[in-house]
């Protein structure tokens, strides 16, 4: 579970192509926390995070570290 906080918190956006003062493109993630509960150990386990763009620009995401 820490992995997956961190590898969310480590995700580095870098945005570009904003094209006027207003329009600006914009991330939202609506769940930033999931908890697995208790799961024995050499499980394999997965969530999948929905990340959208909310925004009036195009929204790049042009790198992504895992942490």
């Amino acid at each position: 579970m820490k992995r997956l906080i961190g590898l969310l918190a480590a995700i580095i956006l870098v945005v570009s192509g904003v094209s006027s003062t207003n329009a600006a493109p914009r991330l939202e993630i609506p769940e930033t926390v999931f908890d697995f509960g208790y799961v024995p150990q050499n499980s394999k386990i997965s969530h999948d995070f929905w990340l959208m763009s909310t925004g009036d620009d195009t929204l790049k995401i042009l790198k992504v570290v895992p942490g």
